[in-house]
């Protein structure tokens, strides 16, 4: 039976070994000859500063996608709000292909859009602001230019900033709008949504003039594995304790 997996926000690190053991165990277990496709939604890794750092894990991790992409699985990745540096070499490295941030694909039959999601959480003004700066075409240039030791600095100060400003902000603020939900179902005439960056995993229907409409909001990887099954049949949420994958 043909399958296509979602999965989003593992944040992978060197400081997270479960995490990473997890995921390497999800593509044993999971990963097959039936497997058509491997959506990553953004934040697959906990930081990226550029395709020139290099970790035994994420030589690790190219190590491994290679080898399902040699096999047969297509395997595609949407830029994160912490990953969206990672360039065409490592994409080159891993055998992934890099998609745009909101992109539209058939499956199984049915059309749908993918994204992270960030850009529809757009009442966090102060986000929005630096995720225009950060995605446009000079920045990215600019900071890929400047040493490496200080693209780390950059981003570790950055982490720290953002972390104390999502302190002070509600989760309402930190979620998706409506309207912005609908203004995505709108703009690419589908009625499906699959996205991540919320940690808020679920699946929301929504209903319009013409349709219903379902989002597909998937979970994070820093308690359980967590991903999203689809074939021809069925969309299926799962949920598995890290304990049960060692």
């Amino acid at each position: 039976m043909s399958k296509t997996y979602f999965i989003s926000d593992l944040h992978l690190s060197e400081e997270r070994p479960d995490i990473s053991a997890a995921f390497f165990t999800f593509l044993k277990q999971h990963i097959d000859c039936a497997t058509d496709a491997l959506y990553i939604l953004g934040d697959f890794f906990e930081v990226w500063v550029g395709d020139d750092f290099q970790t035994p894990l994420t030589q690790q991790v190219a190590s491994e996608l290679n080898k399902l992409a040699q096999q047969g699985t297509a395997i595609y990745f949407v830029h994160g709000n912490r990953d969206f540096l990672l360039g065409k070499n490592y994409a080159a490295t891993a055998g992934i292909q890099l998609l745009p941030e909101q992109s539209l694909i058939d499956l199984y039959g049915e059309k749908a859009v993918i994204l992270h999601g960030d850009e529809m959480c757009t009442q966090d003004v102060e986000y929005q602001k630096f995720r225009k700066k950060s995605r446009g075409w000079w920045w990215p240039k600019l900071m890929l230019t400047l040493p490496l030791w200080y693209r780390q600095s950059v981003a570790k100060k950055a982490r720290a900033k953002s972390k104390l400003s999502q302190q002070g902000k509600t989760q309402q603020i930190l979620d998706v709008t409506d309207e912005a939900v609908l203004a995505m179902f709108e703009q690419f005439k589908v009625n499906l949504m699959i996205h991540g960056h919320t940690h808020r995993p679920n699946i929301h229907q929504y209903s319009t003039a013409q349709n219903t409409c379902k989002r597909i909001v998937l979970g994070d990887w820093y308690d359980q594995g967590s991903y999203l099954l689809v074939t021809a049949e069925e969309k299926k949420l799962v949920f598995t304790p890290f304990e049960e994958k060692a």
